[in-house]
């Protein structure tokens, strides 16, 4: 009787015929992209197939740094390298793969990938790097080929926007042999000629016809160009190495003359509002200017030297006959006042009594007797009368008994 075997016998035994066999240990496979599933451990699950089979393939997270450049998606043709194995467990044979790689056009495109990372780890699309371009050129430089769609766009938005804007042409080779040197040539001898601007480009095509704008050389010679370089290869969709090199990208050859060259008409329509504008508000300020003439004028008619003379002098006069009606009020309170004092005076005026019959009687030495006590018998003393005096010896000294 056969022997007799367990599943994972078997399935162990067919491992390790895979391990034994150096083909499938380092293998190379073509097909299609299908079932792709990026899992949350960072492992990729996917299918290849061909018109006539498929093949079960993984690659797992750790592979993923230096094997896969790109970002894999249902129906890319790819070349898988790695190793085809068992998985015990299941009985089940799958790809296992240590690097991913685009398939024709893909190879360019992965080509393209290391050339972008390679430049872009170098610094040269790091925006310190990029001038601005200028809002007014006069003088526009244009590296293109001199018969393509790409030049007549060109020219024609050119003319449009502003005719006095001067093109200058380097005829150059966009694609196929030649077309490095020549783009390198242009950019190098149009940024000696001191222009504003320069416009770097071609019409669309296919990828293999835009791929000059994807080698290292022209990279570096628009880096290293002094003057603004606007890059516009292909249609909106088409990316190039010049794009992320240059200071400016446009999308297409028409919209890098719209960048470039500034809207004279515009430009002129934008004026004609500004210079409206700049009236009506000189007119305002003019208005405003000649209203604060006139209150000046009002306010210096006030302060005219001739007219605060006169003020001056008016107020003096109605002053002066406050001053006057002050002292006339004055003389006449003060008047009255002497008429008072003065009929005081005279009710006690001695003369007055004296002219009544009264007498004013004084010694030798002229004093005023008011008392008996102050003679004797014999002094000699003077009366004083209404029309004179006399000198009289005193005989008797009599006093006045109360």
């Amino acid at each position: 009787m056969a022997s007799i075997y367990s599943v994972s016998q078997v399935n162990s035994y067919i491992k390790n015929m895979f391990a034994q066999d150096f083909a499938l240990s380092r293998i190379s496979v073509r097909g299609e992209v299908s079932n792709c599933k990026y899992h949350s451990s960072g492992h990729i699950y996917f299918t290849l197939k061909d018109s006539g089979g498929t093949l079960a393939a993984v690659m797992f997270a750790g592979q993923r740094r230096t094997g896969l450049r790109f970002q894999m998606q249902e129906g890319q043709q790819v070349v898988v390298s790695g190793s085809v194995d068992v998985y015990e467990r299941d009985g089940k044979y799958q790809l296992y793969a240590r690097k991913i790689e685009l398939d024709g056009l893909g190879g360019l495109f992965e080509r393209f990938l290391r050339l972008r990372d390679e430049l872009d780890e170098m610094g040269m699309f790091a925006p310190e790097y990029k001038q601005p371009i200028p809002k007014y050129a006069s003088r526009v430089g244009v590296v293109t080929a001199p018969t393509g769609a790409a030049i007549r766009d060109i020219m024609n938005i050119s003319s449009r926007r502003n005719p006095y804007v001067q093109l200058v042409l380097y005829p150059a080779l966009v694609q196929g042999t030649g077309a490095v040197p020549s783009i390198v040539a242009g950019i190098r001898a149009l940024d000696k000629m001191g222009l504003d601007v320069l416009i770097v480009g071609r019409g669309g095509g296919s990828i293999e016809d835009l791929w000059a704008f994807n080698e290292e050389e022209v990279a570096r010679a628009i880096f290293e160009c002094r003057t603004p370089v606007i890059s516009a290869v292909g249609h909106e969709t088409d990316v190039t190495i010049a794009d992320y090199v240059a200071d400016l990208r446009a999308p297409t050859p028409s919209a890098a003359a719209e960048l470039a060259v500034f809207d004279y008409r515009q430009f002129e329509e934008q004026r004609l509002v500004y210079e409206k504008a700049l009236i009506r508000a000189m007119g305002r300020k003019m208005e405003r200017l000649r209203y604060q003439i006139s209150q000046y004028r009002l306010r210096l008619q006030f302060r005219e030297p001739m007219r605060l003379v006169n003020e001056k002098r008016q107020r003096l006069v109605l002053a002066e006959d406050r001053m006057q009606n002050i002292m006339e009020r004055r003389l006449g309170d003060a008047k009255h006042r002497l008429e008072l004092v003065s009929g005081r005076l005279d009710g006690v005026s001695p003369l007055k009594r004296i002219s009544n019959g009264y007498g004013f009687v004084t010694d030798k030495g002229g004093k005023r007797i008011e008392s008996v006590e102050t003679v004797s018998e014999g002094d000699l003393v003077t009366v004083q009368i209404s029309d004179g005096r006399f000198t009289a010896q005193v005989t008797e000294v009599q006093a006045t008994t109360i």
